[in-house]
């Protein structure tokens, strides 16, 4: 099947993927004149987003339970809701309601995020593709888009709150082209019968995707602070980091949902593990914005695969009854990566530097490598369980 008939099958997904990735995109572009808006140091911005995984973590845990409920308009309906929730914290220059407003999306975008992956999950198993590279390189483009638009918008002088209202403005209409016809497309389905055995898969899964989440959120809502401040680059060259790690990671889950049933998935999951270690530590030690966004663009290729690929396999691996569970257990552990990865990156840079917590975070990449096997082993378990 060509690829643009993919995108076609996966209309509904890769549209909220999209719509999830502008709204990220433009808020990790803002970050310098968020913390400026604050007042707040490093570690206290990192301190105002510490309740945002605990809520999203909450969301996904209840989500195979609440989105069956929507029927065939949960996945519009989330898509809606996240851009609500992203409208409100450029406005709040009080930490405390700052605080509150992210809580509120680390809610909506957790809710969205099992909602869209178990739909794309259950597209993968109902069609017999492999479409998860492709919603994530979605995500990653319109992330990158948005970044550099947001660029243009922090030149011209738009804050925060005109930003990040207008991108919420566009993510709200688009969440009327995520509609699907049918009692039974919002991929938990197959989550009403006996849930089946999870085992140890949404552990080591979990774990994988919150290694790869703590290295592209950590790289993407820093990289901007790094360039300016570190490197004494513009706004716009600032802007511009995230974009590059967003455009990049895009393209290569484009080249991944190519290459998924050419290269076993061991070999793509090492490879793109050591690649993204080396571009992380390459972020950190440049001497210059341009050496900084060669480290983002082998960053970006490295570590696009490997979220994916740990999706795939334990939607491959898990029962059809257990699927949503399994795929919601890992975005919630996953996720605490995705939300505490900025935070933890802020407090290293208290401690050592922004430069020298960025190679921290290239050796915390590499846990990957002895994480993967252990998911391979559940996997063949769970298996084997659920035979007898």
């Amino acid at each position: 099947m060509t690829l643009f008939r993919q995108i076609r099958v996966a209309r509904a997904t890769v549209v909220a993927f999209a719509a999830m990735g502008a709204l990220w995109g433009s808020y990790a572009a803002l970050i310098p004149d968020t913390k400026a808006m604050l007042g707040v140091g490093d570690a206290a911005f990192g301190s105002l987003l510490l309740a945002t995984p605990l809520a999203a973590a909450a969301s996904m845990l209840i989500a195979p339970r609440v989105a069956p409920l929507f029927g065939r308009h949960v996945l519009p309906l989330a898509v809606l809701g996240v851009a609500l929730a992203f409208a409100a914290p450029g406005w709040l220059a009080a930490p405390a309601f700052f605080a509150l407003a992210m809580v509120f999306v680390g809610m909506t975008n957790g809710f969205l995020d099992v909602t869209m992956n178990a739909r794309v999950s259950a597209l993968e198993a109902e069609r017999g593709l492999h479409l998860m590279n492709l919603n994530h390189a979605a995500y990653s483009f319109s992330y990158a888009g948005a970044a550099i638009l947001t660029g243009f918008a922090r030149d011209a002088g738009l804050g925060p709150g005109p930003v990040m209202t207008l991108v919420a403005l566009a993510v709200g209409l688009a969440a009327f082209i995520a509609i699907e016809a049918g009692p039974d497309v919002n991929g938990f389905s197959g989550a009403k019968g006996p849930r089946g055995r999870l085992g140890s898969l949404p552990l080591w899964g979990g774990l994988i995707v919150l290694v790869a989440f703590v290295a592209e959120n950590a790289s993407e809502n820093w990289s901007a602070l790094h360039i300016e401040r570190t490197l004494g680059g513009s706004k716009h060259q600032g802007s511009f980091g995230p974009a590059v790690l967003a455009l990049t990671m895009g393209c290569g889950r484009l080249a991944g949902q190519i290459v998924a049933a050419r290269i076993h998935e061991s070999t793509l999951i090492r490879l793109g593990t050591i690649i993204a270690a080396t571009g992380t530590a390459v972020v950190g030690l440049a001497p210059s914005p341009l050496v900084a966004y060669a480290g983002l663009i082998t960053a970006g290729l490295g570590a696009s695969v490997i979220a994916p690929t740990a999706y795939s396999l334990m939607s491959r691996l898990a029962a059809p009854s257990a699927r949503a569970h399994v795929i919601a257990r890992a975005t919630a552990l996953g996720y605490m990566g995705y939300f505490f990865g900025p935070p933890a990156l802020g407090f290293a840079s208290e401690l050592l530097g922004l430069d020298r917590a960025l190679v921290a975070m290239a050796a915390f990449i590499l846990t990957v490598l002895a994480l993967y096997p252990r998911l391979v082993a559940a996997g063949r378990k769970t298996e084997a369980l659920s035979a007898v």
